[in-house]
C-alpha cells in the first residue's frame, strides 16, 4: 500500500519509518525505541535525529500511516454498503484485531495532531461522517461505541461465552434505532 506519509520523507527518514513499523508490528509500542530501530538499520541511534526530530515525530508518521489505512479501508467498507455503520464497525474491528500494536499507539496516548500528516485523520473519520448524515456527534459516538469494543475484545475482558457478534449488531442496532 502506498503511503502518503511516506512519500513526504526523505529515502533514509522512510527507511527509519519502516524500520519502526516492522518493529512496532513484532514488539508493540512499547519496544519503539530509537536504539532498537537504529540497529535493526545498522545506524547509530543518534542519527536518527537528523532525519526525524524526535520519537513523537517518529511516532506521528506511524500514526498518520495508519490513518491513511484506515481511510482506505473505510471508504471501501461503505461503498455501495446497505448498511454503512455496519460495515465501517466491520472494518475498524478487522484493522485493530489485524493490527493491534498500531492501533494500540493510534489510541493509548494523546494524539499530537499537530505532527499528523495534513488530512489523514479528516479522512479516516470522512466514511463514518457520511454514514452518519454527517452527524459530528453521532459519529463520535459511535466510534467511542466501536473503539471501546475493540479494546474491550483486545484486552480479553469479555467472558470466554459471551456472544461479540450479537453484541456488535445490538450496539449498532442502537444506533440505527432498533433493537
Amino acid at each position: 500500500m502506498a503511503s502518503r506519509t511516506l512519500d513526504r520523507l526523505a529515502p533514509r527518514a522512510r527507511e527509519i519509518v519502516r524500520a519502526a513499523r516492522e518493529l512496532l508490528e513484532q514488539e508493540g509500542p512499547d519496544a519503539l525505541s530509537m536504539r532498537r530501530i537504529a540497529d535493526r538499520i545498522g545506524i547509530r541511534a543518534s542519527s536518527i535525529y537528523e532525519h526525524l526530530r524526535d520519537k513523537q515525530a517518529l511516532e506521528a508518521a506511524l500514526i498518520s500511516m495508519g490513518f491513511e489505512e484506515q481511510a482506505e479501508l473505510f471508504t471501501k467498507a461503505v461503498h455501495g454498503s446497505d448498511d454503512p455503520l455496519a460495515s465501517l464497525a466491520a472494518a475498524y474491528r478487522d484493522f485493530a484485531h489485524r493490527q493491534p500494536h498500531l492501533h494500540r499507539l493510534m489510541t493509548e496516548r494523546p494524539l499530537r495532531r499537530d505532527l499528523l500528516a495534513p488530512g489523514v485523520e479528516a479522512a479516516a473519520a470522512m466514511p463514518l461522517l457520511k454514514a452518519t448524515g454527517g452527524d459530528l456527534e453521532q459519529a463520535r459516538a459511535f466510534w467511542a461505541f466501536a473503539h471501546g469494543m475493540v479494546v474491550l475484545e483486545l484486552n480479553h475482558r469479555f467472558p470466554p461465552d459471551a456472544d461479540l457478534t450479537t453484541t456488535w449488531r445490538k450496539g449498532i442496532d442502537a444506533f440505527h434505532g432498533t433493537s
